[in-house]
């Protein structure tokens, strides 16, 4: 198999976090790949031939096969429900699969939500809030301007089918979190994500989070058994423990999200949940970016947060057990 930024066709860009700070944004959370440089020829179409195939599968898709928004692949149907028609074709033209992005088993990836075993209601709620405009995002990210267009264009029908697939499918260990000085270094994808640059050194992670798949081939061809990595500075989650544990802001995050951060109600669960998702919406909350009646509770939590502990926040989250 060729190396997957060849194989997907996909424009990459080493850079900075100084270079690609937007507004103050920390990039590694809200990663956006730089355009390509006027005259640049267009990027390859996804191969429509070649036959790949993953680990623990027997199902085999070509590349193309692997990028259709509205026919997804599906590496591993034993591992999720039969998935409705809207997870797993949406409904043309606005409406992609939602297992594109959020994958079959609802997974979800560090540019998106991990939506699986979340509360039905919260989920719905939250497509509402997108499709009125008081859930956006304080980056650029493609991904959020597509759950928007999604938001706009579902019926409700489909949105509360989707929602309670994803309720009730269970969501599994997905990231692994390692306390780390040195790490490899990345470049944002195409896809709004952090790769590693191949055989590049590594370098310091100073103050950031990287989150990057543990194998970027079988994560390029969208396979759900295949998970990610979250590199944290030394210190952070017990830094996080303590913030979660004694309050952000008026009261401890146990008190809404369950005493063990796994939801309560139609409260969100919190634990082994992506750090560059959580840390996104901390700050979209914190700035008025989120809003809503489930963002209201969160304002006064997140008034005081600097950019130290909300990542260490993210860290000791994504450091629990599902």
């Amino acid at each position: 198999m060729r190396k997957i930024g060849i194989l997907l066709g996909a424009s990459v860009l080493a850079i900075t976090g100084a270079a690609l700070a937007q507004d103050g944004l920390p990039y590694w959370a809200y990663p956006v790949a730089a355009p390509a440089p006027a005259g640049s020829p267009p990027a390859p179409k996804p191969d429509d031939k070649i036959q790949h195939h993953v680990p623990g599968s027997k199902a085999s898709f070509t590349e193309a096969g692997t990028n259709d928004r509205f026919n997804i692949p599906d590496w591993h149907p034993a591992g999720h429900a039969a998935m409705p028609r809207i997870i797993e074709h949406g409904k043309a033209p606005d409406v992609m699969a939602c297992g594109y992005c959020h994958l079959p088993n609802g997974h979800g990836r560090p540019e998106n939500a991990p939506l699986a075993g979340q509360p039905a209601n919260y989920l719905i709620e939250q497509v509402k809030e997108m499709k009125e405009g008081r859930r956006v995002s304080s980056g650029k990210m493609g991904s959020v301007a597509a759950m928007v267009k999604i938001a706009k264009a579902v019926s409700p029908e489909d949105l509360k089918i989707a929602a309670e697939y994803f309720a009730k499918t269970k969501y599994t260990k997905w990231i692994r979190v390692v306390e780390s000085d040195m790490v490899p270094k990345t470049e944002i994808s195409s896809h709004n994500m952090l790769v590693p640059v191949a055989g590049a050194p590594k370098e310091k992670l100073g103050r950031r989070i990287i989150e990057m798949p543990e194998d970027l081939e079988r994560t390029e061809l969208r396979d759900a058994a295949s998970g990610f990595v979250a590199y944290v500075p030394k210190g952070s989650i017990a830094k996080g423990k303590a913030l979660v544990t004694s309050g952000m802001g008026a009261q401890p995050c146990t008190d809404c999200h369950g005493k063990t951060l796994h939801g309560d109600g139609d409260v969100p669960g919190l634990a082994g949940r992506s750090p560059s998702y959580i840390t996104r919406q901390l700050y979209d909350f914190q700035h008025g970016t989120r809003g809503g009646p489930a963002a209201d509770p969160m304002k006064p939590e997140v008034a005081k947060l600097n950019d130290e502990s909300r990542m260490a926040i993210a860290a000791y989250l994504a450091s629990l057990k599902p």
